[in-house]
């Protein structure tokens, strides 16, 4: 009788799976067996992922040293939009497939960005501090100033992907003018939907609110420095909601102290989750979340779907629908294609 090879999908971030769930239907189907666990140090994610064909990655660093340790593997699968976790040169180098969930959260992430925007503009969260003290007074509206109407300013998208291309279409509804900076965009897509395209220098000193939506890369890390504050408007509004590393914090905290900018609603920060105290969370005119903006039920049902689906693709031997190196495809050490190749040394 001949013995069932296990073909392991694996997670190694905690016991009980990703918060959105894997279907192990859909995975059960491509022949895969799904195995949960916690590492807390790199010798225990090896050994948890050391049989896995595929490994689904949340927030754990994919590092080179990491990836080499585990032969089986043929490719991971990414629990959202961003790679920045992952050492794609590593992955391709030894064969690995990445793939990610493009699609995921937009509407969430857009709605999310629109909410911080409002509640730092109208200053929502201060007001029911001051409401919760008790200070329901005459007057108290005058303490609030200055606030400004939102229709008829402008918005400074920086980055023009899906979820900004969502927002822009909310902003404008509300009256606010849009307008985007991303080098990635041809000029056609934005002025489709009305937006115009300018370079970030250009930018900045037009938009009232500046709003990020920019992966994390060498390139955009403390994107939003003191150069940039420099270039923004007296009194603008930041937004972030991207990426906590694309904005430089000590110049950020310099900007809000100096009363440069009118504040900042921010889901993401340089490190989470922060040190408390934390200097940011002092300000009266900063909203703080804890990165939680792609959370809804249906943003979950998708991520489940799409990561399961793609996990049953590699264990078929086919390549993910959303594949994030290409440039795999043509390797002679990909294993997707060819499932005892290994490069030695990589």
């Amino acid at each position: 009788m001949n013995a069932v090879t296990t073909r392991l999908v694996a997670f190694t971030e905690r016991e009980e799976g990703p918060v959105c769930g894997l279907d192990d239907k859909v995975i059960y189907r491509a022949g895969g067996t799904l195995q949960y666990g916690k590492a807390g140090n790199l010798a225990e994610r090896v050994a948890l992922a050391q049989s896995a064909e595929v490994l689904i990655v949340s927030t754990a660093p994919i590092t080179r040293e990491f990836l080499r340790e585990l032969p089986q593997l043929k490719g991971l699968v990414r629990l959202g939009i961003g790679v920045d976790s992952v050492d794609l040169e590593a992955a391709t180098d030894l064969g690995i497939v990445v793939a990610n969930v493009p699609e995921f959260c937009q509407e969430e992430v857009a709605e999310h960005a629109l909410g911080l925007l409002l509640a730092v503009a109208r200053k929502i969260v201060l007001a029911d501090r001051i409401t919760r003290q008790g200070k329901w007074v005459v007057g108290i509206q005058e303490s609030m100033l200055p606030i400004r109407r939102l229709s008829g300013q402008t918005l400074g998208l920086v980055g023009f992907g899906r979820i900004a291309q969502r927002l822009a279409a909310m902003a404008k509804a509300l009256g606010l003018r849009v307008i985007a900076s991303d080098p990635y965009v041809a000029f056609e897509t934005a002025e489709a939907v009305g937006v115009r395209l300018l370079p970030l220098a250009d930018l900045l000193p037009q938009a009232d609110i500046v709003s990020l939506h920019i992966p994390r890369t060498p390139e955009t890390y403390h994107l939003i420095n003191s150069d940039a504050f420099a270039l923004m408007k007296h009194g603008a509004i930041l937004i972030n909601t991207a990426r906590g590393p694309v904005v430089d914090e000590v110049a950020l905290e310099k900007a809000l102290a100096e009363g440069l900018l009118g504040g900042a609603g921010l889901d993401v920060l340089e490190h989470e989750p922060p040190r408390i105290p934390h200097p940011l969370l002092e300000f009266d005119n900063v909203v703080v979340t804890c990165h939680y903006g792609s959370c809804s039920f249906e943003a979950y049902a998708d991520l489940r779907r799409s990561v399961s689906e793609q996990a049953a693709q590699i264990l078929r031997g086919e390549f993910p629908r959303h594949l994030v190196n290409p440039q795999v495809r043509d390797l002679p050490q990909c294993r997707l294609r060819n499932p005892g190749a290994q490069t030695q040394g990589a």
